[in-house]
């Protein structure tokens, strides 16, 4: 049991029997009356998200979670294809609850798996990636519009709005958490 006062973001708790990770805490402390904690909190099983609200010193059951380096291999449109970096031994995780991840993970890169009880609950992406752009329309002379953007195509086939200078084949540096342009990566 941990007090609520101390959850942190990223945290795995029990949740009427049901294991959910803290995607956001927001702590409250009002001149009147006792703090609490505000958490916003997303099931891994079935992607349905909960608000709860926690005094400081309420109990909340949080849940041992084991993390490891898995290698992405390939999506077959169910199901994400990963294997263990230190055994080699190859699982699957079904898509249902990581619907949002197909199109920022990359093939052969590692990334950090949250597990419970054998069960994943969290795939850990960098907050900052580099992407290739795979389609992008050339920009229109003339078209210089302060702010003018476009839609490009990434090599996960990720589609996000970027400058008009952006040609096929550079490479950009995206914000994972909200899918947005950051800058052109020069390599």
């Amino acid at each position: 049991m941990i007090k609520a006062g101390s959850i942190e973001k990223g945290m795995a708790l029990l949740i009427k029997g049901q294991p959910y990770i803290v995607v956001e805490r927001e702590f409250v402390n009002p001149g009147k009356g006792s703090a609490f904690a505000r958490l916003k909190l997303k099931s891994p099983q079935t992607g349905q998200v909960l608000r709860e609200t926690y005094k400081t010193q309420d109990s909340v059951e949080e849940i041992t979670v084991e993390d490891r380096d898995c290698q992405y291999l390939y999506f077959d449109g169910e199901a994400y294809h990963f294997m263990y970096t230190d055994t080699y031994e190859q699982f699957v995780i079904p898509q249902q609850g990581f619907e949002d991840m197909q199109y920022l993970m990359k093939e052969g890169e590692t990334y950090r798996i949250m597990f419970w009880e054998h069960t994943p609950l969290d795939i850990s992406i960098p907050y900052k990636v580099v992407y290739v752009v795979t389609e992008a329309e050339d920009a229109v002379k003339g078209d210089t519009v302060t702010g003018a953007t476009k839609v490009v195509t990434l090599e996960t086939g990720l589609r996000i709005k970027v400058p008009i200078f952006i040609k096929q084949g550079e490479k950009v540096l995206i914000n994972t958490e909200t899918k947005e342009y950051i800058e052109r990566v020069n390599t």
